[in-house]
């Protein structure tokens, strides 16, 4: 029995009508229960459920006691690839649930392949088994890494044959639950204002304030609307700094792709960096290299600016941009803080972790090191140079290109003494590259074999563990 009690609180609602289209899900052929995330459950109060229950509700969508009494698609417009687009909202997931985590956050049950909804336009509703098994590893790995995530919830095998253009076909199909702090996007606010539509745009800043800020409403519409645009800033420039030190390229960094609260979630053809490489890019439909890698950070303050122009009804415009100009310094906090902390040592003087951050990325993009090497090798700093000369790589790091990069590491302080002392820095680094992905699924589609995922979730959670996520 979970030690967090599960209370169900469907706040969405107060918002009234205008914001979501009450749906049906799919009545799907079958529902083989592929993966429950009980880790995620415990934190909500729903570990308690047997297979049976957990297949009533995340699979045949039978409501939540005290929750949601009917799915909703949430409305939302977005500029995908930059253009608008005013066609577009929960075109095949819905908001299932809301409750209260351990820490009195408010928490969304939402969907992603649970069929079509009024925004679905030609598509099916439908999600590829590959599509659900990917968001499994990501969002674990992303987790384990310590960025701020969406975690798969659940993934139900659904039983239909789907045809996509982009792998083989006839394919398998599912349906995915995840848990978010908040599926408020930045597009759900462009599509209020679209319609010129102040009132419901209001609405929204002052739900957003006090279900995610913690902020209760108060002062002039302006005022909130500043307020609101604050902490946007500064969760997505966090959410900016996640990506980056995971090493993660999202491929779809779309205005209706970034919520308001930070975490990294609906993304497309993600990858992890094989190695350090600005330009390398995950979409293969992506092809001015708009998301790579070391455009992520911009990609993610544009989109913080179609905030900004969709509260231009509330707000005068030289004040938001005020605000919006707070984005690069709050980045920049974020990366340090967080690329400190994957290293394994203690927060430095901001001259000294610049120093040594803009030394490792010219030596990384010099050398095309291995990412995740680079970070299981020098964990920890000083304590770590045995562990870095066994290193199949030991030789870039006798180059000149490393010389500042060894001698900021070796000044630095480990987080504690025994920061590499865990079973995890005696076997090889944990990492979840394209190859590894499709060997994994092929188990899956070829064997019906879902033991590889399995072994390979267990290893990033003790990668996890080892980091302290």
């Amino acid at each position: 029995m979970s030690k967090v009690p599960y209370r169900p609180d469907p706040a969405f609602l107060a918002l009234g009508d205008g914001f979501a289209d009450p749906v049906k899900a799919a009545d799907f052929p079958k529902v083989v229960l592929r993966y429950r995330n009980d880790r995620a459950a415990a934190e909500v109060g729903l570990d308690h459920l047997s297979d049976e229950d957990w297949i009533r509700h995340f699979g045949r969508f039978a409501p939540l006691e005290g929750n949601l009494a009917e799915p909703l698609a949430q409305r939302y417009h977005g500029h995908q690839f930059r253009v608008y687009n005013p066609d577009i909202g929960d075109g095949r997931g819905f908001l299932f649930a809301q409750m209260r985590d351990a820490r009195g956050r408010l928490m969304d049950l939402g969907t992603k392949g649970s069929g079509t909804t009024p925004y679905s336009r030609s598509g099916d509703g439908r999600l590829t088994l590959k599509g659900g098994v990917r968001e499994i590893m990501a969002t674990e790995m992303l987790a384990a890494l310590g960025a701020n995530t969406s975690r798969t919830f659940s993934l139900i095998e659904t039983g239909e044959s789907l045809h996509r253009g982009d792998e083989p076909s006839p394919t398998r199909s599912s349906v995915l639950v995840r848990l978010t702090h908040g599926h408020i996007r930045i597009g759900t606010f462009q599509r209020h204002a679209f319609f010129s539509d102040t009132e419901r745009l209001e609405k929204l800043v002052d739900y957003s304030l006090k279900t995610y800020a913690g902020i209760e409403p108060a002062g002039s519409a302006t005022e909130r609307a500043l307020a609101l645009l604050a902490y946007a800033t500064e969760r997505t420039a966090e959410n900016a700094a996640d990506l980056m030190v995971a090493g993660f390229v999202h491929g779809v960094l779309n205005s209706d792709n970034i919520n308001i609260t930070g975490e990294v979630f609906d993304f497309g053809p993600w990858r992890f960096l094989p190695e350090m490489d600005l330009g390398f890019t995950a979409a293969y439909f992506d092809e001015s290299g708009l998301y790579a890698y070391g455009r992520q950070p911009d990609a993610i303050h544009w989109d913080l600016y179609q905030l900004g122009g969709a509260l231009a009804d509330i707000a005068p415009e030289e004040e938001l941009r005020s605000v919006l100009a707070a984005f690069p310094q709050a980045y920049m906090e974020a990366l340090r803080t967080r690329l400190t902390r994957r290293l394994g040592l203690k927060p430095m003087e901001h001259s000294v972790a610049d120093a040594l951050f803009a030394a490792m990325s010219d030596f990384m993009v010099a050398e095309k090191c291995p990412y995740e090497r680079f970070f299981f090798d020098w964990y920890g700093g000083p304590l770590s140079e045995a562990r870095a000369k066994a290193s199949p790589i030991a030789k870039l790091y006798e180059t000149e290109k490393f010389a500042p990069v060894r001698a900021a590491l070796m000044a630095a302080t480990p987080l504690h003494a025994n920061v590499t002392g865990h079973d995890y820095f005696r076997g090889e680094p944990c990492t979840m590259l394209i190859e590894e992905v499709e060997a994994i699924w092929a188990e899956i589609a070829n064997h019906d074999d879902w033991q590889p995922l399995h072994d390979k979730i267990d290893r990033i959670r003790q990668m996890g563990e080892a980091l302290g996520n």
